[in-house]
């Protein structure tokens, strides 16, 4: 658990480096689903030891809210998907790290392009549905805002992956209760997110302490053993938008951006260095 938390720490490192130095891009998710990220994928995912676009005979993970492309680079890298200084070139021109992920530019782990909110559960679904006609008994994770959650077209997916008993998902989403203009309960009402879904035939599971490494992996193994039983699993994730960084934390104004120099060095100060930055 110390590893870790070491390894959290310097994702941290690498998110507020990142968005820094090209004045651009989106910490606030980025640091909440950090310890989230680093436990899926240091301690839960089954994977192959080469990316392969196929995916067969491993489990998936696909990214639906894309903006929180900082984390997602910082742990593929440090996963070993790629080299750990091509995170310099995060959202420069011509660059694999691009602000939001995209496939084109063939770069490991990354599935399909995401940031166009509201599609990664119909993505996710899809590549369950692949894996039950393979006859592949891996699992399929996904993660969402819960702000994206106002776009109409997941509760479409969420009603189909019940009613075809899509057993083998495991949606997990980031609720936060912010988003880019405001507080989600201010921009569009959410209300109850775990009853929606238990209403609409999921198997829920509410993690309370969503940026608690040991309450994260036993949240996602207790959701793996309910996997196989007729229903979709979600995890609503209560985390901390800017987790970590004590003037990003609570609010919805890091959403999208970016720390100057002085506020570069307090976010740094908070999380010294452990494993070493690129």
């Amino acid at each position: 658990m110390e590893e870790l938390q070491d390894i959290v720490v310097q994702v941290r490192r690498d998110i507020v480096r990142m968005v820094h130095k090209v004045n651009s891009g989106h910490p606030g998710g980025s640091l909440g689903c950090t310890e989230f990220l680093v436990a899926l994928y240091y301690e839960i995912l089954n994977l192959k030891e080469k990316f392969d676009m196929d995916g067969i005979g491993e489990d998936l993970f696909f990214l639906s809210n894309g903006h929180i492309s900082p984390l997602y680079y910082s742990v593929l890298a440090r996963r070993g998907y790629f080299p750990i200084d091509e995170l310099n070139t995060f959202r420069l021109i011509n660059t694999r790290l691009q602000g939001h992920p995209t496939t084109h530019e063939g770069l490991p782990g990354v599935r399909i392009s995401s940031g166009s909110l509201g599609q990664g559960m119909s993505v996710a679904i899809g590549a369950a549905l692949a894996k039950k006609l393979n006859g592949d008994k891996h699992i399929i994770y996904s993660l969402h805002g819960d702000g994206e959650l106002q776009e109409g077209q997941n509760w479409e997916a969420i009603m189909f992956a019940a009613g075809n008993k899509v057993d083998n998902l495991i949606a997990t989403i980031d609720r936060n209760g912010q988003q880019i203009d405001g507080p989600t309960e201010e921009v569009m009402p959410l209300g109850d997110v775990g009853a929606k879904f238990k209403v609409f035939g999921w198997d829920v599971l509410e993690l309370k302490e969503g940026n608690n490494l040991e309450a994260i992996m036993h949240t996602l193994k207790e959701a793996k053993k309910r996997t196989g039983k007729g229903k979709p699993v979600c995890i609503i994730m209560h985390t901390v938008m800017g987790n970590g960084v004590d003037f990003m934390m609570h609010t919805h104004a890091w959403h999208g951006k970016a720390p100057n120099d002085e506020q570069l060095k307090t976010a740094l100060d908070q999380n010294p260095v452990t494993l070493g930055d690129y």
